[in-house]
């Protein structure tokens, strides 16, 4: 989806393509010989990525001159890529600081699936807490994820109700 509405953009779709091919082509040794810098580095180029398939889309969804399913799927997918964008950000900071999070029934949280179901909970302003960022620098990324949820709904319904225009019949 986010391919398809940059597109529009050839610098946006390539600058994508190269760093989800970078991502790709790092991520394998990265896997493959379990080192960590490798790791930080393939998921800070992924968080690179997310953050410019949100901005074009969101250019996308800026230029709507009337509202169709179509911008309404791409608003929806723009708040699950802040999702994807802020998990990839939070596993590059775990690959650099292992400790960086806690489970409140102790431990560090060892699995990439607890970092994501930490963004979701984090950008919705759920935030259950049995998760926490324990590095002050995670904590502030943490408060600015759960600004950007609630800031994204607010200037997203306001930018399609601006373009809304009733069908005639």
């Amino acid at each position: 989806m986010a391919t398809i509405k940059v597109s529009h953009r050839k610098d946006l779709l390539w600058a994508l393509v190269a760093l989800i091919g970078a991502a790709v082509a790092i991520g394998v040794p990265a896997f493959v010989s379990d080192n960590r810098t490798l790791l930080a580095i393939q998921w800070a180029i992924l968080t690179l990525a997310f953050g410019l398939a949100v901005t074009g889309m969101f250019s996308y969804l800026r230029q709507a001159l009337s509202i169709s399913a179509g911008h309404l799927y791409t608003a929806a997918s723009i708040y699950l890529l802040l999702t994807m964008l802020f998990f990839a950000l939070y596993t590059t900071i775990a690959a650099i600081y292992p400790d960086a999070f806690q489970k409140t029934a102790g431990g560090a949280t060892r699995h990439p699936v607890d970092l994501l179901y930490f963004s979701l909970v984090t950008l919705t302003t759920v935030g259950y807490g049995d998760i926490i960022p324990v590095r002050g620098t995670v904590r502030m990324i943490a408060g600015l994820e759960a600004a950007t949820g609630i800031l994204y709904v607010a200037i997203t319904v306001a930018t399609l109700v601006s373009a809304y225009k009733p069908r005639r019949r």
